[in-house]
């Protein structure tokens, strides 16, 4: 083994050391004492495991630079962006949401403050379980229901707890950055002033649902509310804020390096409206007061002005307390209110969206109709007996009696307006003798020329168009005949005509102010945070002089003389006489499904000469014949004019 070892040095080497001598020998010598072979060999590595340690060495090579090209050239853009939204983080700045006021500044609608807490699963899918543990502890929950909350929520935001009271907040605020994914975001929460007489006009709001932020991501964020009825929702592209964007740069250890505001907040513009506050409390304070006495449930108030179309009050009852949907409500309220077997009652908008038929209150309209066509002259007199008997077209032997609720003799039409005359408006609404009708398409006609029989476009959403019944829709709906008995029906407000509140107060604002019908407006201007003027909601004019004034003056003479009772013994309106200031009005009973229920109207105008409301008044299944709509009218314009 030496001399190998030996021979072999020598011939790579020319000269020998002593000391590589003595070191070989030192080295043989311990293999002898080891027992190793003198004849045992070095042997080098066989070629197929070499090879093999190459192949495999260069697979992974060809693995990694793979990997490398498909996340620095094919996933680029990809994880870029992750990278940017790690260092990165864009924090949104709250605004104000728009408010609301009436039309004398009175604010009837404030941002209140609010802190609720939220978890971020998009940043932090997985949450530490002692972090939930010391969460619930602070919000005095049980984890495991925070824990699944959570895990069931689908969007990436999930809302843990709102309304934070001033206690917890503290708590939390102070320990927030100990829990990954958690974070407090201040809001507002809607204040209604006042809230069941104005939440059928001014509706609610509630938490942006998943679907509306998906389609405007630019606008809203996780923690923002929107419209959900009334003005709320109308006006939500008005009232909603713009919230702002601050930008946080941060360095891999999470460190914050620098901030910057991306873009400023902006808050939501306001609305002022035509409303008079005072006028609207007024008017449901009246009503209430008569539900109670006569034990009906459902009435409508509606006061328009006449000048221009603005709605000064609009009263539906029953009302909800639209305060009950904010954060921090009493919830007990809220689940009672749902729970109600009449829940859908309370948030009904009888006065857009009921829809009821007229009775006589809508002689004035078909009087105007039959002096534009110039069927009848207004100073002809009719004589009413009490009734009318109605040949039947085929059968002699047949006929059909419409009954008059008195006998008013020989009536022209400003006392068959004053006394409300069936018997005069049968004849000159259907025909009869030798006295030309409208007939039920030239009513129809007319009646939608008063904004019957579609939408007024009040701007308030659910409103309904009502319906002017003709023969080819019986035919089509019903599958029946149009007979001589539905004209006359027709003619006096029974059958199947159908119209809302609001339809009835915008057609009287048409005689009122002698001949423009205006689309009525809730809405009268835009202002900003400092109340000024953005933007003036015009009046807006429908249509013009489709009645000619002197055929409107007719009419509302007929009107006075309800009120004034001359040369009427049978006036309908005459408690009006006591007021201090001229009025004309019109009342009206359909006649319901239940026997000796009635729904009841009044509709009256003041002052006389040159008025500055119209005033709706409609209470529905009132049991017998009852004057309940008059007194409330009174009372309320009584108020309004001594004020």
């Amino acid at each position: 083994m030496f001399g190998f070892r030996l021979s072999k040095k020598l011939k790579k080497k020319a000269n020998i050391e002593p000391q590589e001598i003595f070191l070989d020998k030192l080295a043989q010598k311990r293999e002898i004492e080891l027992g190793i072979s003198e004849k045992k060999l070095e042997v080098p590595l066989s070629k197929r495991i070499l090879q093999g340690f190459l192949i495999f060495i260069t697979i992974l090579i060809l693995a990694f630079l793979a990997k490398t090209f498909h996340l620095q050239i094919l996933e680029h853009k990809k994880f870029l962006a992750l990278a940017e939204g790690n260092k990165f983080i864009v924090h949104s700045i709250q605004a104000s949401r728009g408010v609301i006021y009436d039309s004398k500044g009175e604010q009837l609608v404030f941002n209140k403050p609010n802190y609720d807490l939220f978890f971020d699963k998009g940043k932090f899918p997985q949450f530490s379980s002692e972090d939930l543990k010391e969460v619930s502890k602070i919000l005095e929950e049980n984890p495991e229901d925070l824990e699944e909350k959570i895990n069931q929520e689908k969007n990436q935001i999930v809302l843990i707890s709102e309304n934070l009271d001033y206690q917890t907040l503290i708590l939390l605020e102070a320990r927030i950055a100990d829990f990954p994914g958690f974070l407090i975001e201040k809001n507002a929460v809607r204040d209604y002033k006042n809230g069941k007489t104005f939440a059928h006009i001014i509706g609610y709001t509630g938490k942006i649902k998943a679907q509306e932020l998906k389609e405007s991501p630019e606008i809203y964020t996780n923690y923002d509310y929107v419209g959900r009825t009334g003005l709320e929702k109308s006006y939500e592209n008005i009232l909603r804020k713009n919230s702002g964007k601050l930008q946080i740069e941060k360095d891999a250890f999470g460190n914050q390096m620098s901030n910057e505001v991306v873009s400023l907040p902006e808050s939501g513009k306001s609305l002022v409206l035509w409303l008079d506050s005072q006028l609207q409390e007024k008017i449901e304070q009246e009503l209430e007061k008569t539900l109670q006495n006569i034990e009906a449930n459902g009435a409508v108030g509606i006061a328009l002005n006449p000048k221009t179309g603005g709605v000064m009050a609009l009263v539906a009852l029953p009302g909800f307390d639209n305060n009950l949907f904010n954060k921090g409500a009493d919830p007990q309220a809220l689940k009672d209110l749902l729970e109600d077997k009449n829940e859908e009652e309370y948030f009904f908008n009888r006065a857009i969206s009921g829809t009821y038929p007229t009775g006589s209150t809508i002689k004035p309209l078909i009087a105007s109709s039959a002096l534009e066509e110039k069927i009848i002259s207004p100073l002809k007199k009719i004589n009413c007996k009490g009734k009318i008997i109605i040949p039947h077209s085929y059968d002699p032997e047949s006929f059909t009696e419409k009954q008059d609720w008195t006998i008013h003799g020989w009536t022209d039409m400003r006392k068959a307006i004053a006394e409300s005359c069936n018997v005069y408006f049968y004849t000159i609404g259907g025909g009869y003798q030798d006295q030309k009708g409208l007939g039920p398409s030239t009513m129809k006609k007319y009646l939608e020329l008063f904004g019957w029989g579609n939408k007024t476009g009040i701007g308030l959403p659910g409103e309904s168009k009502g319906l002017i019944p003709e023969p080819q829709w019986k035919k089509e709906v019903k599958s029946e005949y149009w007979w001589d008995g539905d004209t006359y029906n027709l003619s006096i407000g029974q059958g199947d005509i159908l119209v809302t509140p609001l339809q009835v107060a915008a057609a009287f604002v048409a005689i009122a102010n002698r001949g423009t019908l205006y689309k009525p407006k809730i809405a009268k201007q835009i202002v900003d945070e400092e109340k000024n003027l953005i933007e003036e909601i015009k009046p807006e004019i429908l249509r013009e002089n489709f009645i000619a004034p002197e055929n409107l003056e007719i009419v509302r003479e007929g009107m006075r003389q309800a009120v004034t009772g001359e040369e009427s013994p049978h006036a309908t309106a005459t408690l009006f006489n006591s007021l201090p200031i001229k009025t004309a009005a019109k009342t009206g009973s359909a006649q319901t499904s239940r026997a000796h229920y009635y729904h009841t109207w009044v509709t009256v105008f003041a002052p006389y000469e040159n008025p500055q409301i119209v005033l709706t008044i409609m209470i529905e299944n009132v049991k017998d014949i009852q004057g309940a709509v008059l007194p409330v009218a009174r009372e309320v314009l009584n108020w309004y004019f001594t004020r």
